[in-house]
């Protein structure tokens, strides 16, 4: 049968085919926009302290008794509420990873999918078509971080906070299983917030961390890193990896979600510019959403890159392989790849 519950679908025997998976794919649409419906509506924070009745919901939430239940009870048998004698609350999961302000919230990156990127999947065909993005620009060939995101004081201050959300989970992975006793300073190029470096800083009292990105982001970074107890080795970086100046020097260089967002002659000259900033006996570490090597399996990065050519100019998501080979054109040695929470991978290369 097919599983209801997995994106790893499971086939029927050949000779015994079923339409489930065509269903449950051609209309997960609505599964999708249900989800991120309640996100944006509160459901999960109204739910975070104790259940409540439909009734109560209904109040709170401003929502009419037409479908309220079927909108309730939906979202039941999503597995993200539970229901019982009457009463809503959340599951564990939306507990950890729905309600605001926990340390592992993904909401805000769920109301930046809402907000706009469900809206652009809407032209996925004339993007196929065109080759062209189809996010809120007119100008194809301007990318939205230029256009839109660090244009838009809302779009931004959602922006940083979905990537902290996005990245929290490979932030920890980072902080304590990586070997930092062999180095002293980070960088996290394209740090929004600065979740990675916040975290590396907490869990390592010898490592000064730095956060690099555009000054947009600096006041959103400050203000995130003065909460944490290693602020005073938390520091912030104007860097812009396309200007003339040099990148900051640094034992160890993260890029996280970044390379995806651009095409290949830029990619590749990021990397050549962090190759430069490394010193030597330092390493690179290169995470996202990467595709398995035979491009059958990986079903979010695949999706993922569709999404880069929805929303950027010539962005696409890759391959371990691809990246441990660019690596190695801009002068890194070695390469290994390995997962990390969620749908990430890990690639890791030396100077």
């Amino acid at each position: 049968m097919w599983s209801s519950r997995s994106r790893r679908l499971t086939r029927m025997p050949a000779e015994d085919p079923r339409p489930n998976q065509i269903m449950e794919i051609g209309l997960g649409f609505q599964a999708s926009k249900t989800l991120l419906t309640a996100t944006k509506l509160g459901v999960f924070e109204a739910l975070s302290a104790e259940s409540k009745t439909r009734a109560t919901l209904e109040d709170e939430l401003g929502l009419h008794p037409r479908s309220s239940a079927d909108f309730l009870d939906a979202l039941v048998a999503l597995d993200f509420l539970e229901r019982e004698d009457g009463e809503y609350r959340n599951t564990p999961e939306a507990d950890v990873f729905l309600v605001p302000g926990g340390p592992s919230y993904l909401g805000g990156f769920l109301e930046m999918a809402n907000d706009r990127l469900y809206h652009f999947w809407g032209d996925l065909e004339e993007g196929l078509r065109t080759g062209s993005s189809q996010n809120e620009l007119e100008d194809h060939d301007t990318h939205p971080f230029e256009g839109v995101i660090y244009q838009n004081d809302a779009i931004l201050e959602q922006f940083v906070g979905a990537m902290t959300g996005l990245s929290l989970g490979v932030a920890n992975a980072l902080a304590e299983e990586f070997p930092w006793a062999r180095f002293e300073t980070v960088v996290d190029l394209g740090t929004s917030e600065g979740i990675v470096p916040k975290r590396i800083a907490e869990e390592n009292d010898h490592i000064h961390a730095i956060g690099a990105d555009l000054p947009r982001v600096e006041p959103y970074f400050q203000d995130f890193a003065s909460q944490s107890p290693a602020a005073d080795r938390i520091e912030f970086r104007h860097a812009d990896f396309f200007a003339d100046e040099p990148l900051p020097a640094a034992d160890v260089y993260i890029l996280g979600h970044i390379l995806h967002d651009w095409g290949l002659d830029d990619k590749r000259e990021i990397l050549a510019k962090v190759s430069e900033a490394v010193n030597p006996g330092g390493t690179v570490i290169v995470y996202g959403t990467m595709i398995d090597e035979q491009r059958r399996d990986a079903e979010l990065p695949l999706l993922m890159s569709l999404n880069m050519l929805l929303e950027t100019p010539e962005g696409f998501d890759y391959t371990a392989g691809e990246c441990i080979e660019w690596l190695h054109d801009a002068g890194f040695e070695g390469g290994e790849s390995r997962p990390l929470p969620g749908p990430e991978t890990m690639v890791q290369a030396r100077k």
